[in-house]
C-alpha cells in the first residue's frame, strides 16, 4: 500500500508549489512529448495498484471487479485503494512520484502538467471514435485521461421531506430554494442543507453548474471575465446561493463536524433534506436509505434552481477521469485494465451513469431527470482561451476547483470570521481581476 498523509488546510499556493517542484513526475520509461500514446506495449500480467475515492466499494464492489478482470487475465493482481481525502492525499502523492499505475485525475491539476504525471491515450480523434467527455482530458490533441461515467449535475434530495414542507417540484430560482429550505426547517425535524465542510471536496461541486446560463461558449468566455462575482455572473449566483443557505442557518449546526461517509444514510433516512452533488450520489444515497430501512424511492435529483429562458439546464458531462500513472512500471497492464473498465466492467451501468463507450445507451435515471423539464447540456471546453483558466487560478491562489474559498465562504456566512458577503466577493473580484490583467495581457 501506499503511505500518504493527511494534508490539513492545504492552500493552492501550496499544491501548485509542489506540483511545480514534483520530485518524480518524469521518471520512468514515459512516452516522449512528440509521441501519440505512451508505451503500452508488453504483456499483460504482473501486481498493479488502483487508486480510488470510492472508499464504500473497495472491499466489496471493486473488489469483484478486480476478480473478474483477473479472470480475464491471468497473471494479474489488481489491488484497489481507497483514499478518502483523496484530492489532498493524492495530490502528495503526484508530488513523490509514487501514486500507484492507474488513478483518478486530481481536480487541482492543470491540463498543462498532465503530460508529467500520465500517459496519452491517443489522440484526441482517436478516443473520441471510441468515448464520451474526451475533451475534458485533452491537452495538445492528445487525451490522458478516460471518464468512468457521465454524470449530470444538481441536487440529490429525499422528496418525501420535501413534500413534508409542501414542495413537490424543483424550486425555480434561488429564491424559491431558499424558501423551500426555510418551510423544511419550520416544518419538519430535518437538516435543510448538509455543507460537507469538513470534507472539502463536496463544496467544489459549486462550481459546476455553469450550464444554467445556457451559453455553450461560457468556457470560453469566463477567464475574459475580469470580476466573475458580479451579480449576474456565474459565480455571483452559485456562491451566493451558497453564502444565503448558509447565512440563514439552513445548514448543520457545526461544519467542522460533518462527515460525507455519515452523510449519505442522513440524506437516505430524511435527517438531511438536501445535498450539492453529481448524478454519480444517487445510487450511494439511495444503497444507503435502503441498508438502513428507509426507502430508497424517497430519493430523488433535482436540477440547480435557476432557468434561461424558462427552461432548466443541467451539466452533463465525464466524471472523474482515470489516467495511467506515467511512474508506472506495468504500463501494459494498467492500460489494459483501464481500458476494460470504462468498456467491459458495467461499472458505469451499476452506477446509473452515461456509459463512457459511445455504442452503449443512456441510463433510465437520467431519463427520469430530464422528464422534470430539464435541458442536459455537455458544455463544450475552452479553445480560443484554452488554459487560460487555470493559469489565473494559479496567479490569484482561489482554488476555484476546489474548496479553501468556498470554506472561507461559509466561515463568513456562519459568522466564524470577519466579512460579509459583499467584502468577499469584492476581494476575490479584485484578487481575480488582477491575475486576469496578467494572463489575458
Amino acid at each position: 500500500m501506499i503511505n500518504r498523509r493527511r494534508l490539513a488546510g492545504f492552500g493552492a499556493a501550496t499544491v501548485f508549489a509542489l506540483l511545480a517542484g514534483c520530485t518524480g513526475c518524469t521518471g520512468g520509461a514515459g512516452s516522449q512529448d512528440n509521441g501519440t500514446a505512451g508505451d503500452f506495449s508488453g504483456e499483460v500480467k504482473g501486481d498493479i495498484t488502483v487508486l480510488t475515492n470510492r472508499t464504500d466499494l473497495v472491499d466489496t464492489t471493486l473488489a469483484d471487479y478486480a476478480k473478474a478482470f483477473e479472470a480475464a487475465h491471468p497473471g494479474t493482481d489488481v489491488t484497489f485503494e481507497g483514499v478518502t481525502n483523496y484530492e489532498e492525499d493524492v495530490t502528495t502523492q503526484l508530488g513523490s512520484g509514487d501514486y500507484g499505475d492507474v488513478l483518478l485525475i486530481p481536480n487541482v491539476v492543470a491540463l498543462d502538467q498532465y503530460p508529467q504525471f500520465f500517459e496519452p491515450l491517443g489522440t484526441t480523434a482517436e478516443l473520441k471514435a471510441e468515448y464520451r467527455f474526451v475533451d475534458q482530458g485533452v491537452h495538445q490533441g492528445r487525451g490522458y485521461g478516460l471518464s468512468l461515467g457521465g454524470i449530470a449535475k444538481g441536487f440529490v434530495v429525499n422528496k418525501r421531506i420535501w413534500a413534508q414542507a409542501g414542495i413537490t417540484a424543483p424550486p425555480k430560482t434561488p429564491e424559491d430554494f431558499l424558501a423551500g429550505l426555510q418551510a423544511i426547517a419550520d416544518k419538519t425535524d430535518a437538516v435543510p442543507y448538509y455543507t460537507n465542510y469538513k470534507d472539502g471536496w463536496p463544496l467544489s461541486e459549486w462550481n459546476s453548474h455553469r450550464a444554467v446560463l445556457a451559453d455553450p461558449r461560457i468556457n470560453d468566455e469566463f477567464p475574459a471575465d475580469a470580476e466573475p462575482w458580479q451579480p449576474g455572473g456565474i459565480q455571483y449566483v452559485t456562491d451566493s446561493l451558497l453564502f444565503d443557505i448558509v447565512n440563514r442557518k439552513l445548514t448543520e449546526k457545526d461544519p467542522l463536524t460533518t462527515n460525507w461517509e455519515g452523510s449519505k444514510p442522513m440524506l437516505g433516512t430524511g435527517r438531511i433534506a438536501a445535498m450539492l452533488l453529481g448524478s454519480w450520489a444517487v445510487p450511494q444515497v439511495q444503497e444507503a436509505a435502503k441498508a438502513a430501512g428507509a426507502n430508497p424511492g424517497d430519493i430523488a435529483f433535482w436540477p440547480f434552481p435557476y432557468q434561461n429562458g424558462g427552461k432548466f439546464h443541467a451539466a452533463i458531462d465525464g466524471d472523474k477521469l482515470a489516467a495511467v500513472s506515467r511512474n508506472s512500471t506495468n504500463k501494459a497492464t494498467a492500460h489494459a485494465f483501464l481500458t476494460w473498465f470504462v468498456t467491459e466492467s458495467g461499472f458505469a451501468a451499476g452506477q446509473q451513469a452515461i456509459p463512457p463507450a459511445i455504442d452503449q445507451e443512456l441510463p433510465q435515471s437520467l431519463q427520469d431527470f430530464t422528464a422534470t423539464g430539464v435541458e442536459l447540456v455537455e458544455v463544450p471546453p475552452a479553445t480560443t482561451n484554452a488554459g487560460k483558466e487555470d493559469q489565473i487560478i494559479k496567479e490569484s491562489e482561489i482554488d476555484l476547483k476546489g474548496d479553501i474559498y468556498r470554506q472561507k465562504l461559509v466561515d463568513i456566512a456562519r459568522g466564524a470570521a470577519d466579512g460579509t458577503k459583499e467584502s468577499y466577493f469584492a476581494d476575490l473580484n479584485k484578487r481575480w481581476s488582477a491575475a486576469q490583467a496578467r494572463v489575458m495581457k
